[in-house]
């Protein structure tokens, strides 16, 4: 696997580069860690040539850091630096197949522009492939919570876990035990039902049953497609808004990582919810992987 690794010299960044070294991929990672200086914002007017000069010094730091970390770490792999706008020049480095960018959920703040925080988003949305983004320390992945709401985006997020991560994670002395997935859906309350009154029409009733099989269904043909492939796995149906409920469950399971495709709802729902992933990644507490 292609994996893309934006680095700023903030601890996130760093973090960034374990989070792939400790994923359980099944193919051995070729990584491009790569950092960006914004020289355009550098030339302002208002900026002052002591300001200048240390953020260059920074830069040269990070190269030398990121190089020494990617030996440490047994990573296969280059360090390279580009100048430019950083959203636009990460895009243009991000791999057309079997890739994976990989990013800080914050930089190094507001002051230095070549951070990672103020562009994660842009990230998220126009990236073409899938974006980790990362918000603490690397763990061994022991628990996953995968978002489906049975799109084509949701179904891409499973085959990712199915096609790239190895079911079992290593115990030490040579034991291993199976990678643990809750597989969550998140029933949506109708922002324009102020109130309830399906407990009076029959026809609501019926639908709501409808909605509730197709869940069950969803939840069931996941879990089955996870623990054929060597996965533990399990199902938590919710109601109400998806990005809280998501967050909500991923928590109670103690998850060490968010799985979730990058499209979901229809347009209405997006009107009114705003885009699920993107809360997701902006309130999360944990890293979150958007898969497109």
């Amino acid at each position: 696997m292609n994996v893309v690794v934006a680095m700023d010299g903030s601890k996130y960044g760093h973090w960034a580069l374990h989070w792939v070294a400790k994923l359980p991929l099944v193919e051995p990672p070729k990584v491009l860690a790569l950092h960006v200086l914004d020289r355009a914002w550098l030339q302002l007017p208002f900026r002052t040539k002591v300001e200048t000069q240390r953020v260059e010094a920074r830069s040269a730091r990070t190269l030398k850091n990121v190089t020494e970390r990617l030996a440490a770490l047994q990573l296969r792999g280059t360090v390279r630096e580009e100048e430019g706008s950083v959203a636009p020049t990460i895009l243009k480095r991000i791999p057309k197949h079997n890739g994976l960018l990989v990013v800080g959920s914050q930089g190094l703040g507001a002051l230095d522009r070549f951070t990672l925080g103020s562009v994660s988003t842009k990230l998220i949305q126009q990236a073409t492939c899938p974006v980790l983004v990362v918000k603490n320390e690397a763990v061994p992945l022991r628990r996953i919570a995968l978002a489906t709401d049975g799109s084509p985006a949701s179904a891409k997020a499973l085959e990712f876990v199915l096609a790239k991560f190895q079911p079992d994670r290593p115990t030490g002395k040579g034991r291993s035990a199976p990678i643990h997935v809750s597989v969550i859906h998140v029933t949506l309350r109708r922002p324009l039902a102020l109130f309830d009154i399906g407990t009076t029409i029959p026809w609501t009733q019926q639908r709501r049953l409808k909605v509730k099989e197709e869940s069950r269904t969803l939840l069931d043909q996941s879990v089955q497609k996870l623990i054929e492939a060597g996965f533990r796995a399990k199902s938590v149906s919710r109601v109400g808004n998806p990005a809280e409920q998501i967050m909500a469950a991923a928590s109670k399971q103690q998850a060490d990582l968010i799985v979730m495709g990058a499209q979901g709802l229809g347009a209405l729902d997006r009107f009114f919810l705003g885009s699920v992933s993107t809360r997701v990644v902006q309130y999360a507490n944990g890293a979150v992987l958007v898969v497109r």
